[in-house]
């Protein structure tokens, strides 16, 4: 064979070592060349283009790994989705072994056919892409972010000091607000980031179990001011997407544990879902179940500033929705925080003789208030739930703007150069 004639790639993976299955990559990816199973996150090699818009949102890297590699070899998602590691760089005797001649140019993965189809198929299949629209940097006053400061080899030890379900629904539907000391160790965290939680055993291949990501619940000085410690927000998971049975397994193990349990923990991770910290920045989140723990620390740190004397805040606007009012987290907390301090907006879908209602409905409802937001540039736009809320949500602002009277093509970039929209789906 010609050595001019073997195609080669530099093959974009997902390391499974340090990969925390967040999801930040498959809902960031335009082309749609990632998905996963319940174990590994994984990149299909005939659909990845190299867009790059990838790297910048993984919280710890595992996304910037590449192989180089005749295309006749390239990696099936098969097999990536049993690695338990990375596989080793090709040596150049391999390559030489498979007809490459060394610095032989890398083609250009969008330039195979497969691919080029696959993408035409995906620009086609959707008009309306709401994750182009994400930021992927912080706002400009916000705090300094540390992130990775424990790693997947190296996890931290913290103790359960508080653990209570936090909604009124029983065991099928229960959330659990659970809180984390890591008494001399640092875990320095800011309102928006996550921590992983490693579980402890092994699953039905006899591998340990990977770690689960979790967005912290608490403001930065703690759950008890001033103390060293984090909540979460965590929902017991029982049925799996489609109502069959099934025991989440980080879930329900968390769930479980009683005070002075030691959890390993990895993180803590995100740089860009950060909150504001310059005087009269206005704050909307919009959230459905568990997705409130970011929205819960942001207000408990806006509540706290508030007490202090020279406190200037602009305004707090929460859209959080739920099932019902049993299954909404932190129900009760929320009926006491001042109407001067925060506008509320619930909505429920399974209310029995009541017609389904989505965080989407309130905003269209709430449009007047939304669009003068909207026109201001220190308001800042948080989104966070389940993936099926997003494109709704951010077709609703859209709408919003652009009956205002404002073009959201030009709006919409400038949220997201401006680090000012942040979409957080699973």
């Amino acid at each position: 064979m010609d050595a001019s004639d073997v195609a080669v790639i530099r093959q974009h993976l997902i390391d499974p070592e340090i990969c925390i299955r967040c999801n930040t990559c498959e809902a960031t990816c335009p082309v749609g060349a990632i998905t996963h199973d319940d174990r590994n996150y994984v990149v299909r090699a005939d659909v990845c283009n190299g867009c790059m818009a990838c790297i910048s949102p993984c919280p710890t890297g595992s996304i910037d790994n590449w192989r180089t590699m005749p295309l006749t070899r390239a990696y099936p998602i098969e097999a990536q989705l049993l690695w338990d590691e990375l596989p080793s760089e090709l040596t150049p005797e391999q390559l030489e072994a498979e007809g490459v001649t060394m610095g032989a140019e890398p083609i250009a993965l969008e330039s195979t056919p497969a691919a080029a189809t696959a993408n035409a198929e995906a620009a086609g299949a959707a008009t309306f892409q709401s994750a182009t629209y994400g930021a992927t940097t912080p706002p400009w006053s916000a705090a300094h972010a540390y992130t990775n400061l424990y790693g997947p080899k190296s996890p931290t030890s913290a103790t359960v000091v508080g653990n209570f379900n936090c909604t009124e629904a029983g065991f099928d539907s229960e959330t659990h607000h659970i809180v984390l000391d890591f008494g001399a160790m640092p875990f320095p965290v800011l309102e928006g980031q996550s921590i992983a939680v490693q579980p402890p055993g092994l699953d039905a291949r006899g591998k340990p179990h990977v770690a689960r990501q979790y967005s912290v619940a608490s403001p930065r000085n703690g759950e008890r001011a001033g103390y060293n410690n984090v909540s979460l927000t965590v929902k017991r998971v029982t049925v799996d997407h489609q109502g069959h049975p099934v025991r989440g397994v980080a879930s329900n193990y968390l769930c479980d544990l009683k005070v002075g349990d030691a959890v390993q923990v990895i993180g803590p991770f995100g740089h860009s879902f950060l909150m504001p910290n310059h005087p009269k920045s206005n704050i909307v989140m919009i959230c459905t179940g568990t997705g409130s723990a970011p929205m819960r620390a942001m207000t408990e740190w806006r509540r706290r500033l508030r007490k202090t004397a020279k406190f200037e805040g602009g305004k707090l606007m929460l859209f959080f929705g739920a099932r019902t009012q049993q299954e909404l987290p932190y129900f009760g907390p929320l009926q006491s925080l001042p109407k001067d301090f925060i506008d509320i907006n619930l909505a429920f879908s399974r209310v029995p003789g009541q017609p389904r209602r989505y965080v989407q409905d309130h905003l269209r409802e709430r449009a007047a208030d939304l669009a003068e937001l909207l026109k201001d540039a220190n308001t800042f736009i948080y989104v966070c739930g389940l993936k099926s809320m997003e494109e709704g949500v951010v077709l609703a602002l859209r709408d919003i703007a652009e009956e205002a009277g404002l073009a959201w093509e030009a709006l919409g970039a400038a949220l997201k150069r401006e680090g000012r929209l942040h979409l957080e789906t699973y």
